[in-house]
């Protein structure tokens, strides 16, 4: 399986039977998993999206905004429970404006889940953590 390293952007391939492992990054040494969602930017979003053989969970988010300050933590505890199911990503709306204007990022938080760089579900607004986790089984269904 390929995975595209959080801190350098490299694609490493992590043999099928290995991925429940922490992994380490060919190039830079970093951690593959690290319980904590990647920060995308305009630049490298379709580079993840497109490289990871995972599926790829982003929130779309901004500074400013209070339902995304309370979805962060749950955002990252689901991340660090999940990370070796699925990716999770992160988008500031504020700073990758072409990537958000490219999903028609209307209402934040949002979050879209990408299989194979195309977007299988999306779900608009804030939830708990049950709920959450809910709608990302059903998502991953489909």
């Amino acid at each position: 399986m390929f995975y595209t390293c959080p801190s350098c952007g490299a694609i490493n391939r992590i043999p099928d039977d290995q991925h429940n492992q922490q992994g380490q990054c060919g190039k830079c040494k970093s951690a593959l998993f690290n319980a904590t969602p990647v920060a995308l930017n305009d630049t490298g979003f379709q580079r993840f999206l497109a490289k990871n053989d995972l599926p790829v969970l982003v929130d779309f988010w901004a500074e400013w905004c209070g339902p995304c300050k309370m979805m962060g933590p749950i955002f990252k505890e689901l991340c660090a429970e999940q990370q070796h199911q699925l990716r999770f990503a992160k988008v500031n709306t504020e700073q990758a404006q072409m990537v958000s204007q490219q999903f028609g990022i209307r209402s934040i938080p949002t979050l879209i889940l990408f299989r194979q760089g195309k977007e299988v579900d999306r779900l608009a607004g804030a939830l708990p953590a049950p709920q959450l986790r809910q709608w990302i089984a059903a998502a991953l269904q489909k």
